[in-house]
């Protein structure tokens, strides 16, 4: 299927390869319907191949994997083919279900519809209401910056919890009809009183999104949090990045290298050394480099590790390295053992 924001167009090849049918299908509950339906006059589905199976063919995954089709997500086009063929959405979706049937796609598509997505959907709102609430804080301290003399005076040497107190019980005067240098104070005094409602309400929904992460992880996954150095928020990244479908992963070394902390050759003449791998998911990465620094201040068995290997000639780069990978290691088996006690 070659998707899109309106419409999804579906192509059904024989197990020769041979096209039998290509139709469109508007993206909605009732054109999922009708596209399963029409693809089964051809014979038994057993598997589609979905472009964006992570954003406009998202729902139609979720949808085919119900029914029991198993997904695939196709990612990249056959480009030789487009250069000679030519682009269009039936040509796409012909293309897509050739590269499941030759098996150039193999990767199975995440089903979005277990406690990860909603963990997901719950960490895109905390991103935003912190974005937002950071902006607000900058604008507010830029206001002062400009602000009188008198106000800035008053303002001045308080922390940001008193500072926003203070700001957000400024009255409201606009009734009054000022000029001169008196109504620009007055301005001033309304947007820092705007300012802080605006964070305030910020972070009202960051604690309340925060909640219900936290209590996310402790009912779907509390074996994460009795690991050291492994909060609730590093405990919600790391099992975004492994999905609602950790057999997706054949190994713990696909998991390192999808965290971005598999080891690098990079030796050269008598130097053997590996250094720290830059790709992956960097959200993921940054999460184990949290979990080992919190290791390496509290923890006496990882502070033990890190001066045995400094006496062994070893940089601290390396050892982070090291320590990066064993990690994944503890947190891939923790979750494949959650994803083996939940099918039990």
């Amino acid at each position: 299927m070659d998707t899109h924001r309106d419409a999804h167009v579906a192509a059904v090849l024989s197990l020769a390869g041979a096209v039998l049918a290509t139709a469109e299908f508007p993206a909605t509950a009732a054109g999922y319907r009708d596209l399963l339906k029409w693809a089964r006059k051809w014979g038994s589905v057993g598997r589609a191949g979905v472009e964006g199976t992570g954003s406009y063919g998202a729902s139609l995954s979720r949808y085919l994997l119900a029914q029991g089709v198993d997904v695939v997500d196709v990612n990249w086009m056959d480009r030789a083919d487009r250069r000679r063929r030519g682009k269009s959405d039936p040509l796409d979706a012909q293309n897509a279900a050739r590269a499941v049937l030759s098996g150039r796609a193999r990767a199975r598509a995440k089903t979005g519809d277990g406690p990860v997505q909603i963990a997901r959907m719950y960490k895109l709102t905390k991103a935003s209401a912190v974005k937002a609430r950071t902006q607000a804080i900058n604008q507010l301290k830029a206001v002062l910056v400009t602000a009188d003399p008198a106000l800035r005076e008053e303002l001045a040497g308080l922390g940001n919890a008193e500072l926003l107190r203070i700001c957000a019980r400024f009255a409201d005067a606009s009734s009054r009809e000022e000029v001169g240098e008196e109504s620009v104070l007055q301005a001033t005094r309304v947007t820092l009183r705007l300012l802080a409602h605006r964070i305030g309400q910020l972070s009202e929904q960051i604690r309340d999104v925060e909640t219900r992460l936290a209590r996310l992880v402790e009912c779907h996954a509390p074996q994460l949090l009795d690991v050291v150095g492994i909060g609730p928020d590093t405990a919600v990244t790391l099992l975004i990045t492994v999905g609602d479908n950790p057999e997706r992963l054949d190994s713990e070394a696909a998991f390192a290298a999808l965290c971005g902390v598999s080891p690098v050759e990079r030796s050269s003449g008598h130097r053997q050394f590996r250094r720290l791998n830059r790709g992956g998911d960097r959200q993921a990465n940054a999460a184990l480099h949290r979990i080992v620094f919190t290791r390496l201040r509290v923890d006496p068995r990882t502070q033990d590790h890190y001066e045995r290997r400094i006496k062994e000639g070893k940089t601290r780069r390396e050892i982070v390295r090291c320590l990066k990978r064993y990690a994944a290691r503890e947190v891939f088996h923790l979750v494949r053992k959650l994803q083996s006690g939940t099918r039990s």
